[in-house]
């Protein structure tokens, strides 16, 4: 840890730097209003994390109009993660990366917290529900034996189903994998309009060589989310990227509101976070889910 020549209340820390089949369409889930919680990351020009805000230094726009903050929280709360593992042909001598890296981000959980595990290759399957006994993803990581090919829509698609079922309020995907889509039942379209009726976040960690144009579609996805897309040029850096994840999730910001639109149609509501730090520090970033789906009355 490492601090700048800043007011002494602010802290910047720094990082050590199945599916089943395809349905009618995905299902419509809202967030519960008329409350709105928004999950805020901040970090300054070097990637760290800022820590030590208050409430008097954010404002939350909705369709351009502002919004009253009511709820504010930094606090390390539970997290609800489903872990989405791809385990096609091409991930045979990433497994164990994968594995001792997965074990590493539960060893630094809280109590709280639960997990799920999906696998993929051409087909995706819940291989682990919702647990707090990490021992067993752990596991059933060791003993997967890569195969097939790479069905990563259809993989998101059924975490963000499963997720629904989460009983903490911090919700991520961490998606680990080493190739594109080139085998989904669902369309990109079809990921991308359920996730942004979902509450989770999205993070994923793929091998830059061998994404190809699918980077570009997976930033795409988890910019709505507020989530991060990291792209090593190979998986003996993943233990610092699932480091760089769980780091981000105990360091967030959650801002609520009641809209003051409360003509609830089930349209979607463009989200925009603007932040008023203290003087003489530098131009912070923030991310936050780009909005939400009001729900219908």
């Amino acid at each position: 840890m490492e601090r700048l020549l800043i007011p002494a209340f602010l802290l910047l820390t720094v990082f050590g730097t199945t599916t089943g089949q395809k349905g009618e369409g995905p299902p419509r889930f809202t967030i519960d209003v008329p409350t709105v919680l928004v999950r805020v990351t901040v970090t300054d020009p070097l990637n760290r994390y800022v820590i030590g805000l208050d409430k008097s230094h954010f404002r939350v726009f909705e369709n351009k109009v502002e919004q009253e903050i009511i709820h504010f929280s930094n606090d390390k709360s539970p997290v609800s993660v489903g872990i989405i593992l791809d385990t096609s042909g091409s991930m045979g001598d990433n497994i164990l990366s994968a594995r001792t890296s997965v074990a590493r981000f539960f060893n630094q959980g809280n109590p709280a917290d639960e997990f799920f595990l999906v696998g993929f290759n051409e087909r995706s399957k819940l291989l682990q529900d919702f647990t707090s006994h990490s021992d067993t993803i752990q596991n059933l990581i060791t003993f997967t034996n890569p195969k097939g090919r790479t069905a990563l829509y259809d993989a998101v698609y059924l975490g963000l189903e499963k997720m629904k079922d989460a009983r903490n309020d911090k919700k991520a995907l961490i998606v680990i994998t080493d190739g594109e889509d080139n085998t989904s039942r669902y369309t990109f379209r079809e990921v991308k309009d359920f996730v942004k009726e979902s509450d989770t976040q999205i993070y994923v960690i793929g091998e830059r060589g061998e994404l190809g144009y699918g980077r570009g579609i997976i930033t795409e996805i988890v910019r709505l989310t507020g989530g991060r897309a990291f792209c090593p040029h190979n998986f003996k850096q993943l233990d610092y990227f699932v480091d760089l994840i769980h780091t981000e999730l105990r360091k967030q910001y959650v801002l609520g509101y009641i809209p003051l639109n409360q003509d609830f149609k089930g349209k979607w509501r463009k989200l925009k976070i603007r932040l008023e730090p203290p003087e003489g520090l530098p131009k912070l970033n923030v991310r936050a889910r780009e909005g939400y789906f009001a729900p219908t009355k």
